[in-house]
């Protein structure tokens, strides 16, 4: 099992579904935890879970209630929690989500769609902005975003999640390059799909809003899904020194081999392996000059 002994952990969207296996793998693990979410009822909940999960008494974990759609209010709660950490933090994972507007692009409400880029990447954004700092100045970090469904290819009808998610690997790759010198290794996780309010809202919607995607979400709820415990553990062991110099990797809870890949940390190096990237022709076995 990694450990986390020491570490100290920013983590967004704590209070519910993911969130709060993440706060609990962690707390197992022995991090010390600043837990993030809205709603401040849940939070304290998520916390007191926390506690009694944690490996040490000694653990720090303290809760911060935050609306991510405010960036003032990111910015104040990424200060306080630097402050109660004493100036630093090892690991930032940025959880938080929304689904938001469900349906065709061109029907959706504008504002809406713009939401979701505010909590899923903007907010993220700040976050990471806001901490690199911090772990430049200790020599080394690590930041995790979670990543979802339409990130690697389209999704109709959930466009600004998916677009969003996109767009948060792509940030992700790129700070895994500026930061690889000062030891601060970026990666994202694929969760899977699991059965969480998100699903929920699909369901809500019916066949008419998510044309899509509204039968496999019906055989999703079904069948129970991806357990979050999965990416919990994808995330500790990024979290974890066990990880180090793995970076600017998109590695899904469900599909890939993570266990292993420590082993393979010269070699992935070297490729392309786990990104995204842009296919051409000779990718394909085409010769279209």
């Amino acid at each position: 099992m990694s450990t986390l002994m020491g570490k100290r952990v920013i983590l967004t969207g704590a209070s519910r579904g993911l969130g709060l296996a993440l706060a609990a793998a962690l707390a197992k693990a022995g991090a010390d935890l600043a837990l993030w979410a809205r709603d401040r009822d849940a939070l304290v909940r998520a916390q007191t879970l926390a506690e009694a999960d944690r490996l040490d008494a000694g653990q720090a974990i303290r809760h911060y209630p935050v609306d991510l759609a405010d960036l003032d209010a990111v910015e104040r709660t990424t200060h306080q929690a630097l402050a109660d950490f004493g100036g630093s933090v090892d690991v930032v994972i940025n959880n938080a989500a929304i689904q938001g507007p469900l349906g065709r692009f061109h029907n959706v409400d504008w504002l809406s769609w713009l939401g979701v880029f505010q909590v899923n990447l903007f907010a993220a954004a700040r976050v990471c902005q806001l901490a690199i700092p911090a772990m430049r100045a200790q020599g080394r970090g690590k930041i995790i975003n979670l990543s979802g469904g339409g990130a690697t290819g389209p999704r109709p009808d959930v466009s600004a999640y998916g677009a969003s998610k996109a767009a948060l690997v792509r940030l992700s790759e790129t700070l895994a390059e500026e930061l690889r010198e000062d030891h601060i290794d970026v990666n994202c996780v694929a969760p899977g799909a699991m059965n969480t309010r998100m699903l929920t809202e699909v369901l809500a919607a019916g066949p008419g809003g998510v044309q899509g995607e509204y039968e496999r979400a019906q055989r999703q709820a079904e069948s129970g899904g991806t357990p979050p415990e999965n990416a919990a553990e994808v995330v500790v062991w990024l979290a974890s020194e066990a990880s180090d110099g793995i970076t600017g990797r998109l590695i899904s809870a469900v599909w890939d081999d993570w266990a292993r890949l420590g082993e393979r940390r010269e070699a992935l190096a070297k490729t392309d392996v786990y990104t995204l990237r842009r296919i051409v022709p000779k990718d394909r076995g085409l010769d279209w000059g």
